[in-house]
């Protein structure tokens, strides 16, 4: 399988492996970062970044076990060091009519299949987000794949307070939790 190979080659240094996923990848990454409104300069530093986070967690044995492809990976890697330039600039805004569905499944859907291994896990965990209200999916995108803290959370959802937003993320995880771990669910 190539995509092993190619992850035992990170692991074990082999500059060719790191060059033929540098490669493979690059030109479709840069298209793929132009949507972010970033110049292709940081694009390409982005991308450098997310091959060295690749390389790094293959060594550490965090893709022994990578269901997703290693493009589907690697790209969310880039997406979230985007979002973190982004953030920092304070460039970085959801579009505002949040509920459009299928954007936000497409996006759940990438986090998912982006953090854990497992094909069962996946599906639950895609069938609990789909039962989850849309305010606990946008709060838990916001704060686990968006990055945002607390304060921006309350900025964004218009929460009255910094406590409520927690208390809101804490009981949103929690019933995620609960879906996922159900009997009758999956």
């Amino acid at each position: 399988m190539k995509k092993q190979r190619l992850i035992t080659g990170l692991k074990e240094d082999r500059p060719e492996a790191l060059r033929d996923i540098y490669l493979a990848h690059r030109k479709a990454f840069l298209r793929y970062a132009k949507k972010y409104s970033i110049t292709t300069s940081m694009a390409e530093d982005v991308y450098q970044d997310a091959i060295i986070i690749l390389r790094d967690n293959a060594r550490q044995g965090k893709l022994d076990n990578l269901k997703s492809e290693l493009r589907t990976y690697l790209f969310s890697i880039g997406k979230y060091l985007i979002y973190t330039h982004l953030r920092k600039q304070k460039k970085v805004h959801l579009v505002e009519d949040f509920s459009a569905m299928y954007h936000e499944h497409t996006l759940m859907t990438e986090i998912v299949e982006a953090t854990i291994q497992d094909d069962e896990q996946q599906h639950q965990m895609k069938l609990a987000l789909e039962q989850l209200g849309g305010k606990c999916r946008e709060i838990l995108y916001l704060f686990y794949y968006r990055g945002f803290n607390l304060d921006e959370i309350v900025e964004k959802l218009g929460y009255s307070s910094k406590d409520v937003a927690k208390s809101q993320k804490s009981r949103c995880l929690k019933s995620l939790k609960t879906l996922v771990q159900s009997p009758n669910y999956g």
